[in-house]
């Protein structure tokens, strides 16, 4: 017989039909003949699926919210409200809390004060494998732990099938690498995998020389970070189009490792031994970039979707985004993918802590601009580093067929010819 405490057995015995605040625990059957919401206060690695141990449960209570308890001290009180508006959370519904003890008891405080009174612990939480969901590939978003337990030379889920590297990725000279870094990382300028004039990737020769150069093979796996988390992706993603085949990024970037307080070192990377041989054709993955001509046939098709990861005012033709890039306005027929405030942020896809946004919130703004996983979906953005970081969140979502349009908005619009539109757009005039 399953325990329950006494104030949920005094609270059934009265025969409340409606949610009580004099429930301490509830079951998820329970909540969800209440119609309450689930809250995971969890840090989102453990949320996408990383098990907390070892052999420890893997994943979130269906339809779970994250609401972890380190994001509080990052969120205002008005952000909370607005979390809780978006995922459509009433002041008067129930809610059950799960994690730790003393990250249900910050959470519950911040919500309380916030007008949410009905709110219990989770009792069965993650005591059902089964049910327990994820994201597919949430090996591709590693975290600091994972990373520091992984130098250590200790066990850990998903570990690297051979050879391994870190690598920080920036544009230009490694100044901040200099004053701190990943132990043991080396370093990838972001010059070296792309170039003028329109910032589009380097050719397959110059990718090989360079992958030869940091020691890298096709089977070696290559764990990237970088101090904004686009960089990282962008040299991820021609990776994985070079054919290396396991490319993970650090979710939440350099960042999330300084929050954990983790050691760093400073100065040079060490020297590297050059690889003889990448072991396999470049590209291995070439369906993973598209050019201009390709991305024009995917537009006004429902089985395909070219997808704008610029922010609003970029998409509307109010700015260009870039000081060098001078046309204004959207690749005619392109769908919205959200990105953030302007062309150096992606607040629409992260925490407040800088980690991935959850799958179901991304998922759900794709959906509302006809964007879906059954499509043939090629991002852009300016000229690449966005589209990345975006096309990295989506494999890790499971999402198969997807590429970034290299060449992107300052491609597109230095030929004339290309269809543009400026001002609003809706859903349904990208059909």
């Amino acid at each position: 017989m399953k325990r329950v405490s006494q104030l949920t057995a005094l609270t059934l015995a009265l025969g409340f039909a409606s949610f009580s605040s004099l429930a301490a625990e509830m079951t998820l059957t329970q909540l969800q003949q209440q119609k309450g919401a689930v809250i995971d206060t969890r840090p989102s690695a453990f949320y996408n699926g990383w098990p907390q141990t070892l052999n420890g449960p893997s994943g979130h209570e269906p339809a779970a919210l994250n609401l972890s308890a380190s994001w509080l001290g990052k969120m205002s009180d008005e952000q909370l409200t607005r979390w809780a508006a978006q995922h459509h959370l009433a002041a008067d519904a129930p809610l059950a809390l799960y994690g730790a003890e003393a990250d249900r008891q910050a959470v519950k405080a911040r919500l309380n004060k916030a007008g949410f009174q009905h709110i219990s612990l989770l009792s069965d939480a993650l005591r059902h494998p089964e049910r327990l969901q994820r994201l597919p590939h949430f090996e591709q978003l590693v975290y600091p732990q994972w990373i520091h337990q992984l130098q250590q030379g200790k066990p850990v889920v998903a570990a690297p099938a051979g050879e391994w590297k870190i690598i920080e990725a920036a544009w230009g000279a490694p100044k901040f690498y200099l004053l701190n870094h990943i132990p043991g990382a080396g370093y990838i300028d972001t010059n070296d995998v792309e170039s003028e004039p329109l910032w589009n990737k380097v050719s397959d020769e110059k990718l090989k020389a360079l992958l030869a150069k940091q020691g890298i093979r096709h089977d070696t796996t290559v764990i990237l970070y970088g101090r904004d988390v686009y960089a990282a992706a962008r040299v991820a993603q021609i990776m994985l189009y070079a054919g290396v085949k396991d490319v993970r990024i650090l979710d939440g970037g350099w960042k999330s490792w300084a929050d954990a307080g983790l050691p760093v070192e400073r100065g040079m990377p060490a020297p590297v031994q050059p690889a003889e041989d990448f072991g396999a054709p470049i590209p291995g993955q070439p369906q993973l970039m598209v050019d201009m001509e390709q991305a024009r046939s995917m537009l006004h098709r429902q089985d395909a979707s070219l997808v704008s990861i610029r922010s609003w005012p970029e998409f509307i033709g109010e700015t260009s985004g870039y000081s060098y890039i001078k046309p204004k306005g959207e690749i005619a027929g392109a769908r919205w993918g959200h990105a953030g405030s302007d062309a150096t942020h992606m607040e629409d896809f992260h925490n407040p802590d800088g980690t991935m946004r959850s799958a179901d919130d991304i998922a759900a703004m794709w959906k509302q601009w006809n964007i879906s996983p059954d499509q043939h979906v090629a991002f852009y953005c300016g000229t690449g580093w966005r589209a990345s970081e975006t096309f990295m969140y989506a494999r890790a979502m499971g999402w198969n067929n997807i590429a970034v349009y290299d060449g992107g908005w300052y491609e597109w619009s230095s030929h004339p010819k290309n269809p543009v539109t400026t001002g609003p757009v809706t859903p349904e005039q990208t059909r």
